[in-house]
């Protein structure tokens, strides 16, 4: 992957979206690309966080264990965004895992190149601190969201966000085949909660399930029962 579309894969939806060509141009320059097979793990719970991975094509299952052993899936990782920041940062443990389920690319920053960007360029930092927070209230908004919600229009919402594009005639897929535990997993829902909401939604025809695959036949009326309340 060539300089520019380095430049242009950081700033899409990432924390680098605000930085300068040169600060840009800095962190593509210490960073190395690397290459990852379905399977593979980018990174581990609990392990020390030493590097910082910028996704830049490919997509990425985040997940985490709960104390009582179960796992919790906390995020699908496309293009643009930037994993393993919050031990990269405080220098203690990985709060969740990383892996690849298609091939991925990935600029990965190790602590001590990052420390160098961040003394060459004194307003990288605030630059960070303000994309990070503005990330947080955004994700702090969705969870506070999806917690008023009943589980339809909750299924809805992780469906919508889920959606591969705006879709076409023949309707809209998901990013990823998913089996119905998994969404359920995801959406914080049981199977049998979700093979009857789909189910439903089949029958109206706002939805089509074949083999594991959901698609979305009526956008327009999914986005009417994630608002409803």
């Amino acid at each position: 992957m060539d300089a520019a579309r380095l430049a242009q894969a950081l700033t899409a939806q990432s924390l680098f979206a605000d930085c300068e060509q040169a600060e840009l141009s800095d962190i593509i320059g210490r960073g190395q690309v690397r290459t990852f097979k379905p399977g593979q793990e980018l990174m581990a719970q609990g392990e020390e966080g030493k590097t910082l991975f910028i996704v830049l094509s490919g997509l990425a299952r985040v997940s985490m264990v709960a104390a009582n052993g179960r796992e919790i899936i906390l995020d699908y990782a496309e293009a643009g965004h930037v994993l393993g920041e919050i031990a990269f940062l405080d220098g203690g443990e990985r709060t969740a895992s990383v892996e690849a389920i298609e091939p991925v690319e990935a600029l990965v920053l190790t602590r001590s190149a990052f420390a160098e960007i961040i003394d060459r360029h004194k307003g990288l930092s605030l630059r960070l601190l303000k994309a990070m927070a503005r990330r947080l209230r955004q994700n702090n908004a969705v969870i506070e969201a999806d917690r008023a919600y009943t589980s339809g229009p909750r299924l809805a919402r992780f469906l919508l966000r889920l959606m591969m594009g705006e879709g076409s005639d023949a309707g809209a897929q998901l990013k990823i085949a998913l089996s119905q535990g998994e969404l359920g997993n995801f959406a914080g829902m049981s199977r049998e909660q979700i093979n009857r909401q789909l189910s439903a939604w089949a029958e109206n025809g706002i939805v089509a399930l074949k083999g594991g695959r959901v698609t979305i036949l009526d956008r327009e009326a999914l986005v009417d029962v994630a608002e409803a309340w």
